[in-house]
């Protein structure tokens, strides 16, 4: 082990049993000379995970060592419904699903840690993207003397050739379809999936069809528009049509109902956080529907004052999530404030989804602050003085008369 490595007894190593975390595991195991833990979150990316034990086992990982932890509710219920209640989109487009994941991950890996007695974590982001930033922000924030790992800044392999040459060096099983460069990266959980690089990398070029894993195309979703209802509670969502769900359960009936009518793909380049601009294409089918109706349920029960004031911190609020910093006590201020918000947050929304569209055709709810007496252009019964609005309009203009006469000398 090199000199400049610090000793390490014992590693939590955030494991999805593909070959790139079986590369790192066994090259934790010789570059560190430390005992390996391995952990492995199912966040609803729709892939089997006991495979992921067998892998581990065959790589010498001892069963008390492998931890495989089904988080899909608490995701949904503690990460990615908060950020709706926000209405969080970073850069006006992207509505973070990658970006919530991670701070989730990380508080395992050092509760994990704790238990086992770990003195160090591992995860398997590159040295050029915001996914380093993110899992190392959260450990710091929740153990401050861990040591972090995090072997594409430290090790010497330089291409894809070199991995595989290690993996088979070490009986590592590699597919054959693992043996070239894959046409693009992919990340997924319950919220969305995003695919970068290689034939994306082109920002002019159109994504190709295989791309596309969560939606079938727009042009290619039926003629015939699908009607739903979505009731909240709290900022919440927690019935579809009238059927009470739980928060991972009607994400996964939003997604389902996204896919089917091509809802949710986004192609946009993003200014990441270390620095760069990426390109990426993202689907977030379900995701998109619940933001439409969250906004048009706020539409109903916020006051003007209140959701301008979302509406102003909501690019910040994004940020810091996008940015890494879920743990930050200005998050957590903002959340608390987000969350005060929501109190009257209820009621349902009818919605028509349609060819890549999520078109809100009626809300309703017993908090509304909606007036039809005030609004109606008959007889409002006295419940507006339309007189009254001559004072206010000459009391708003007072310093734009004051300043055009000044400017008119």
């Amino acid at each position: 082990m090199s000199a400049t490595k610090p000793a390490v007894k014992k590693v939590v190593l955030a494991y999805s049993g593909g070959l790139d975390t079986s590369i790192i595991l066994k090259w934790l195991q010789e570059t560190y000379g430390c005992e390996v833990v391995t952990f492995t979150a199912d966040l609803g990316q729709g892939e089997e995970l006991e495979p992921a034990r067998a892998k581990a086992e065959m790589l010498g990982i001892k069963p008390h060592n492998i931890f495989i932890e089904d988080l899909r509710e608490e995701f949904v219920s503690e990460y990615v419904f908060p950020m709706i209640r926000a209405n969080a989109l970073y850069e006006g487009i992207y509505l973070l699903g990658t970006s919530i994941a991670r701070p989730l991950i990380a508080k395992k890996q050092i509760e994990i840690a704790r238990k086992t007695g770990a003195d160090a974590v591992c995860h398997g982001a590159t040295g050029k993207g915001n996914d380093q930033v993110r899992f190392e922000l959260g450990y710091y924030a929740l153990e401050p003397s861990i040591k972090i790992i995090a072997p594409w800044r430290e090790w010497e392999f330089k291409s894809r050739e070199d991995l595989i040459a290690f993996a088979e060096a070490h009986q590592i099983p590699v597919a054959k379809d693992k043996r070239g460069e894959a046409p693009f990266s992919v990340d997924a959980n319950l919220l969305h999936s995003s695919s970068e690089g290689k034939v994306l990398e082109d920002p002019n070029v159109e994504p190709p069809p295989y791309v596309f894993m969560r939606t079938i195309a727009p042009e290619d979703a039926p003629d015939k528009p699908t009607i739903i209802t979505l009731g909240f509670e709290k900022g919440d969502a927690v019935s579809l049509d009238g059927k009470k769900m739980s928060p991972a359960t009607l994400l996964a009936a939003l997604n389902d109902l996204g896919r089917d009518n091509g809802i949710g793909r986004v192609d946009l380049v993003e200014n990441r956080f270390v620095g760069m601009k990426s390109r990426g294409v993202y689907e977030t089918p379900g995701g998109t529907i619940l933001l439409a109706a969250h906004r048009a349920i706020e539409s109903l029960t916020l006051d003007r004052g209140a959701a301008h004031l979302k509406d102003d911190l909501m690019p910040r609020y994004a940020e810091l999530i996008y940015n890494g910093f879920w743990f930050s006590p200005e998050r957590e201020m903002l959340q608390a404030l987000i969350d005060k918000s929501q109190e009257h947050v209820e009621g349902e929304v009818r919605l028509k989804l349609y060819k890549g569209n999520v078109i809100v055709i009626g809300r309703k709810s017993a908090k509304s602050l909606y007036s039809m007496n005030l609004v109606t252009f008959e007889d409002d019964r006295g419940a507006y003085d339309q007189k009254d609005a001559q004072g206010f309009i000459r009391l708003n203009a007072l310093r734009l008369r004051t300043l055009g006469q000044r400017d008119r000398g």
